[in-house]
């Protein structure tokens, strides 16, 4: 019953919203353009700010429901952990799309969320630090990566399960690996500032 849930997960979190929907209303690969990934910034490249939003939230219900809905059936908060882990790595390499996936953000927001459905102060607080960033860098990446490391610093304070903090820990260096050419455009002045 726990590998079903990570399969789950995966299946859930690999469902490559930005990239149907640049096929759908561009008929284009989304991954042809831009960084490459099929998240919601490369997508709004393509489809503009409010299609970016929408692709960005749902990236994080797929990979927030596949937590939730395990947890209707477990309270074992280390299968919920491995089910959010395999969700963002269900989003960030997909089976679908020959493992090219996007970076795992939202999905990891998501994740983050509903990892204790009644306590998601660690995932909003996280979601108030990436806007401010954002606010003040322009850069999404830098926001993204800063957030997600306090979402999960937060998570003790919280007294949430030892497995979400390792769990978020782990996610959140995942996602600053997939953003290691961001960070160096970052240091050589070479990285697009939204805006």
């Amino acid at each position: 019953m726990s590998l079903l849930w990570l399969i789950l997960g995966y299946l859930a979190g690999s469902c490559p919203t930005g990239y149907l929907a640049v096929k759908i209303l561009k008929r284009q690969d989304v991954r042809n353009f831009g960084s490459g990934n099929i998240g919601a910034t490369n997508t709004g490249r393509l489809l503009g700010k409010k299609w970016a939003i929408a692709v960005a939230v749902f990236d994080m219900l797929k990979g927030g429901i596949a937590v939730l809905l395990a947890s209707f059936f477990t309270d074992n908060s280390l299968i919920l952990a491995l089910t959010g882990v395999f969700a963002v790595l269900g989003h960030n390499y997909p089976i679908w799309l020959g493992w090219r996936g996007g970076k795992g953000v939202a999905t990891t927001f998501g994740v983050f969320g509903f990892f204790d459905f009644f306590n998601p102060l660690p995932a909003l607080i996280g979601g108030i630090v990436w806007y401010v960033v954002l606010k003040k860098t322009k850069y999404v990446s830098l926001a993204s990566i800063i957030a997600l490391f306090c979402s999960v610093l937060l998570m003790p304070l919280f007294n949430m399960p030892r497995p979400y903090y390792v769990a978020g820990l782990f996610l959140a260096a995942l996602s600053t690996w997939r953003h290691k050419s961001n960070i160096q455009r970052i240091i050589e002045g070479k990285e697009d500032k939204v805006g």
